[in-house]
């Protein structure tokens, strides 16, 4: 019953999380004006808003206008109850598993405004770290988990840094084979990021909820997920080429936080 409570409270968590997720990228106000229809502008009444049973019993249609309503609303309060329910299953009710669980909101609302926008808003960025770092059973954890979360920011920021110097430094060899004494006192190369500064703040995140060891299995996994879509895009187009990282690597940590014991007594196998 307790579990029961705690998935209810996860999709009212995720219904708020709907708001976030629509309103951050277009620069409005997350608590006003009220909850409306996108199409007809007319506010919702409060049994509009329960979670999960409004779109199935309106039909996923507006009641006033009678637009399509989108089924993003459902898919994130299920997978927002879900959350919560898993959290809670594995670690208990408390105060802690509550900021793991916020963490992993936070990194799926990032993952779905990457993927819907390709950009990740700093605010959710920072408040995934902050839940991360607060996610700590005592203040000795507190302290290591912030200590994992700056080595991992840190890690991540020399990489992007020696990735983005290799990569250019390719593309200025490139470049050069090709000048002629027109072009030569011009530069015809670009500067590449290999990263973005989002995936570094999501890192620091990683590093604070699983640690340094689990951090960087769950970027593998992440890796892994992501290979067969790049795979899939190779030969498209540079758009269709873009491919949003932080949704695998949300997957690869909620994956790896969820087979902690398991990868933990494989690791150990490997290092016996």
């Amino acid at each position: 019953m307790e579990l029961f409570i705690v998935f209810l409270f996860g999709t009212l968590i995720g219904s708020f999380l709907n708001v976030v997720i629509l309103r951050i990228p277009r620069d409005e106000n997350i608590a006003f004006p009220a909850s409306h229809c996108f199409t007809c502008s007319t506010p919702l009444k409060p049994w509009h808003n329960i979670p999960l049973f409004s779109w199935l019993f309106l039909g996923g249609k507006c009641a006033f206008c009678k637009s399509p309503i989108s089924s993003q609303y459902p898919i994130i309060e299920l997978l927002s109850g879900v959350l919560f329910f898993t959290i809670a299953y594995k670690i208990g009710i408390t105060l802690s598993s509550a900021f793991v669980a916020l963490t992993f909101l936070m990194l799926l609302a990032l993952s779905m405004i990457d993927f819907k926008y390709k950009m990740a808003p700093d605010s959710l960025n920072l408040l995934a770290i902050l839940f991360a770092i607060l996610s700590a059973y005592s203040f000795s954890m507190f302290v290591l988990n912030l200590e994992n979360a700056l080595l991992f920011a840190g890690g991540f920021t020399l990489l992007r840094f020696s990735l983005s110097y290799i990569l250019t430094s390719i593309a200025h060899s490139k470049a050069k084979r090709t000048q002629t004494s027109w072009t030569k006192n011009y530069q015809t190369y670009p500067f590449i990021e290999a990263m973005g500064e989002a995936d570094i703040m999501v890192a620091a995140t990683m590093g604070a909820l699983l640690g340094i060891k689990l951090a960087l299995v769950s970027i593998f996994v992440a890796a892994v997920l992501a290979l067969p879509v790049m795979l899939y895009v190779q030969g498209r187009s540079l758009e269709e080429q873009r491919v949003p990282f932080i949704p695998f690597l949300a997957m690869g940590t909620f994956i790896t936080y969820l087979l902690d014991t398991q990868i933990y007594a494989y690791l150990e196998t490997l290092y016996a």
